[in-house]
C-alpha cells in the first residue's frame, strides 16, 4: 500500500500575528526551536553496573529573529522602547508564527508566550550597494509550542 502524497509547507509563505495584527511583510524568521534540558542521572544498578541515564528536564525558552525590509512602520521601535523604559507589563506579548500552504491555509503554527523585543539591528549601510536595507527584530520569549 502506497503512502499518501502530502505536500509540505513552503518556506516562503509565513506570517507573524501579535495582538491580532498579522504582519506578512517579513523576509526571514529564525530561532523556531523546541528544546528541553537533558538531565543526567548517574547511578549503579542493583547488580552493580554503572548507568548514565538521561531524562527530560524543563522546557527551554529562547529567541526568535525576524528580518524585514526597512519601512516607515515604527511598531517594532515602539515595542522596544517599552522595554528600554522598563514598562515590561505592556511589553510582554504572546504571538503566533503561521506557516501557510500554497492556498494560504495555515498548516502549522508556533506560539510564543511573554515575548518582548530584545534588540533591533539594521543591515549594513554601504555606498553603492543596491540591496534592500533590512532590520532584524529579536524577540526573547518564555516558551514556544507547535500546533497544526
Amino acid at each position: 500500500m502506497a503512502l499518501p502524497d502530502f505536500d509540505t509547507g513552503v518556506g516562503w509563505s509565513f506570517g507573524l500575528d501579535i495582538d491580532n495584527i498579522e504582519i506578512k511583510e517579513i523576509q526571514e524568521i529564525s530561532g523556531l526551536k523546541l528544546e528541553v534540558d537533558a538531565i543526567e542521572m548517574k547511578h549503579n544498578t542493583s547488580d552493580g553496573k554503572y548507568i548514565n541515564k538521561k531524562l527530560p528536564g524543563r522546557m527551554k525558552s529562547g529567541e526568535i529573529t525576524l528580518t524585514r525590509g526597512v519601512t516607515s512602520d515604527l511598531k517594532w521601535h515602539d515595542w522596544i522602547k517599552l522595554v528600554m523604559n522598563g514598562e515590561m507589563l505592556p511589553a510582554r506579548k504572546n504571538g503566533t508564527i503561521n506557516i501557510y500552504d500554497y492556498l494560504g491555509t495555515v498548516v502549522q503554527s508556533f506560539k510564543f508566550v511573554n515575548g518582548w523585543a530584545k534588540s533591533i539591528e539594521y543591515g549594513t549601510l554601504k555606498a553603492g550597494d543596491t540591496s534592500v536595507l533590512t532590520e532584524k527584530l529579536t524577540i526573547s520569549h518564555e516558551g514556544l509550542s507547535s500546533s497544526q
